[in-house]
């Protein structure tokens, strides 16, 4: 796959996002499937800082030299940052805004400039390349576990939807 493949695949990620969260009944999105799960919206506020995080990751690999990319605890934040009550429409602009953001700087870039590496406080050394596949990857794990939570609440998605 070419790097401008690959950049594709990522700024795709906010339109995929806003498909697979519209329509949604205010109703169903608090819902947990089972116990210690969590609920669509807490999903989508999760998906929202992750992305954040992993911007903000990926720039500082793209400035600076050899930069220490911290890791979070995603479980706290879920419950600090009260995902519970996070705005679904809110965080879906954000991370659809983001990616398209990340997309204008990630196409200035060289081949050279996707070898580019941080060190990350828990895994060690990455490059700019490999945290590109991470949030495109991150994203494609948590759209096929909204589908599925989408299905199981009997809200799926409605056929030949138009993201926007």
């Amino acid at each position: 796959m070419s790097r401008a493949d690959v950049i594709k695949r990522y700024s795709n990620g906010g339109p995929l996002l806003v498909y697979a969260t519209c329509e949604l009944p205010d109703d169903k999105v608090d819902h947990p499937i089972g116990p210690g799960e969590w609920t669509i919206r807490q999903v989508i506020a999760h998906l929202v800082d992750s992305d954040l995080n992993g911007a903000e990751r990926m720039k500082r690999v793209i400035a600076e030299e050899n930069p220490t990319l911290m890791a979070y605890d995603e479980s706290a934040w879920a419950t600090r940052l009260d995902y519970a009550n996070a705005p679904i429409a809110d965080a879906v602009e954000m991370f659809a805004t983001n990616r398209r953001w990340m997309t204008r700087i990630l196409h200035t870039l060289s081949d050279q400039d996707f070898a580019r590496r941080g060190t990350h406080s828990e895994t060690g050394v990455v490059t700019l390349a490999s945290l590109l596949a991470k949030y495109i990857t991150h994203l494609d794990h948590h759209l096929l576990y909204l589908y599925g939570k989408r299905s199981n609440l009997g809200t799926a998605l409605p056929p030949r939807y138009t993201a926007q």
